[in-house]
């Protein structure tokens, strides 16, 4: 006689039966379980959609519960509800989490940042700022006017420069080198690795 015929929940009381030889103390009681159960768990876990990972998961840790909390089943004909309500419960709180941690490819983020410099880079940029104008400020006079010429004008007027240094217009750029020069001694000097 087919017992499907006669047993309106075959897969339930097969759980059962399982569950009664793995409380027994035969392992292969729990083998049997994870072979009728794990389906069932995979349809109750699906309705969540979760990556087939998270899933995978889900299930995993719906059998560790299992194991770990066996001896708070008293009645073995409950325990595919148990096992499917485990697995329900892990399924939404998994979905619940993913849903809240979306991975974002990191140039979109990039292209959502504020278009502003850190607080490091700030506090950098103004040392490297002090320490370079400390050392033109120990260059001699003639040095640092040209170099603060140079440096806040994009495209100097020469001819001008030479009326407002009183130097000819030809030595203002072997002038300017030499105050270079001068400028990177200083700097080493002082412990720049420029």
């Amino acid at each position: 006689m087919d017992s499907t015929a006669t047993d309106p929940d075959p897969v339930w009381s097969e759980a059962a039966r399982c569950f009664r030889t793995w409380a027994a103390g035969d392992a292969s009681g729990l083998d049997g379980l994870v072979r009728v159960m794990t389906p069932v768990l995979w349809h109750v876990v699906r309705a969540y959609r979760l990556s087939p990972e998270c899933a995978e998961d889900v299930i995993q840790t719906t059998w560790m519960a299992l194991v770990r909390r066996r001896d708070a089943i008293e009645d073995a004909t409950a325990v595919g509800g148990w096992l499917a309500t485990t697995a329900r419960r892990e399924a939404w709180r998994v979905s619940n989490v993913t849903a809240r941690s979306i991975p974002v490819d990191e140039e979109e983020i990039r292209q959502r940042l504020p278009r502003q410099r850190s607080a490091e880079s700030s506090v950098v940029e103004r040392d490297t700022g002090d320490r370079l104008w400390e050392a033109v400020d120990s260059l001699p006079e003639r040095c640092r006017r040209l170099l603060r010429i140079v440096a806040f004008e994009n495209r100097p007027d020469y001819s001008r420069l030479a009326v407002d240094l009183d130097m000819p217009v030809g030595s203002i750029g072997p002038t300017r080198g030499r105050c270079l020069a001068k400028l990177r001694v200083a700097l080493l000097e002082k412990g720049a690795d420029w």
